[in-house]
């Protein structure tokens, strides 16, 4: 299969990493249907759901299952196909290897120096962040939440700080329990959620955390959180006037400002990066 990379081309086998629809059938494109219609083998994640992908577009390439259950022993097999034919990797939906076991071929592939060829196209972060209505300069995504509440908080309180949009997947049975979640640690932001994105049932929900709690209070289908980041006004409101206080005086006492730091942030709760901030603009308005 010769390869349309570039200007080169080579007959040397590679795995191709193709994005398939995360709904609507006809979101896939045409370089994507010609990968999948010349490779030797498709390993997908979900092969019934594949399937019904395969025959809407007369697609006949053999078809094998690559999933969490059988990902350590499956993978010697797949390698070993990638030593004479080319192979495409597809998850159940959206772009392999993110949140899914496909990651382990890809790196697999990649250190037995076998070329890795993304076919890109549909993912639902990109997709629920593009509708969002909130900022999309800088985001981070954080896969499915934690499943038990005790994880989930702590793992929402240490991207607390996180400034940039915050992307992540729920079920929806742990839909209204997360966002109480984040209610708590959070606070009541602002937030979009996409449910059943480029299906009959799509809907785009744009309000706040509390307000989400209210809409979705029998939720149903797959579940793209986007969230708002920390305020820059929401951090400076946390400097309390006891903590300014205790900055004020170790800047009195000629302390510096990395020491400062290293004593207040265990017992202020405040991050390193804003005590530091603070103690340039406290010294910066006394001329020091």
């Amino acid at each position: 299969m010769y390869r349309d990379i570039g200007r080169t081309a080579s007959l040397v086998p590679a795995l191709y990493v193709v994005a398939t629809p995360i709904g609507n059938l006809e979101d896939i494109t045409l370089r994507a249907i010609r990968v999948l219609n010349e490779v030797g083998l498709i390993a997908a994640e979900d092969t019934r759901r594949t399937r019904v992908l395969l025959n809407a577009y007369g697609i006949k390439t053999a078809l094998t299952s690559y999933h969490q259950h059988n990902r350590k022993t499956k993978l010697g097999y797949l390698l070993d196909c990638l030593q004479s034919r080319d192979l495409a990797l597809v998850s159940e939906a959206g772009m392999p290897g993110v949140s899914d076991p496909g990651y382990e071929l890809i790196v697999a592939a990649a250190q037995q120096g076998i070329r890795v060829i993304p076919i890109p196209g549909p993912s639902a972060v990109v997709t629920a962040l593009a509708v969002s209505a909130l900022p999309t300069n800088r985001f981070t995504y954080l896969g499915f939440l934690p499943k038990k509440k005790a994880e989930r908080i702590r793992f929402l309180g240490s991207i607390a700080h996180e400034q940039g949009t915050i992307v992540a997947f729920e079920s929806p049975h742990r839909l209204l329990s997360s966002l109480s979640d984040m209610a708590q640690v959070l606070g009541n932001r602002r937030i979009a959620i996409a449910r059943e994105l480029t299906k009959i049932h799509e809907e785009i929900f744009r309000g706040t955390v509390e307000e989400a709690m209210e809409h979705f209070r029998q939720p149903r289908g797959e579940f793209t959180l986007v969230i708002e980041g920390r305020k820059e006004e929401a951090e400076e409101s946390l400097l309390t006037p006891k903590i300014e206080k205790e900055l004020r005086s170790l800047i009195d006492e000629g302390i510096a400002a990395k020491e400062i730091v290293a004593r207040l942030s265990p017992t202020t709760g405040l991050s390193r990066k804003e005590l530091y901030r603070a103690c340039l603009k406290l010294k910066s308005n006394r001329g020091l």
